[in-house]
């Protein structure tokens, strides 16, 4: 197998976990909205004991949410990284603007004039 046809390879797997990750999201989504509905009936103060109760149930849904976008995140970086092993050319960056060089030829100032 070629190098050209193992970059494909990738990039046809990398597209595919992207989709699957955009189907998670939306299932998440529809399951975060469920919650939100569920929380604004039933987590009033009435509802609990103390004020500790209420923040302690507060806080642990906040986890779980921060648990699945930072697990997402780390995903997100992983597939990054791997893009960018792919695109590398070998050459030195040598102040890369992220722009690929693309902003070469465009004046971001009034320096022009």
């Amino acid at each position: 197998m070629s190098r050209e046809e193992s970059y494909l390879k990738m990039l046809e797997s990398t597209a595919a976990i992207q989709w699957n990750i955009a189907i998670i999201l939306e299932a998440k989504a529809v399951e975060a909205e469920k919650v939100k509905h569920w929380a604004h009936h039933h987590m009033h103060p009435r509802a609990f004991d103390t004020h500790e109760d209420q923040l302690k149930e507060s806080l642990a849904m906040h986890e779980a949410i921060v648990e699945l976008v930072e697990g997402l995140t780390k995903l997100e970086n992983g597939l990054c990284s791997n893009l960018k092993a792919m695109l590398d050319t070998g050459e030195e960056d040598g102040g890369d603007d992220g722009l690929g060089g693309l902003s070469d030829g465009f004046s971001l100032g009034d320096s022009d004039k």
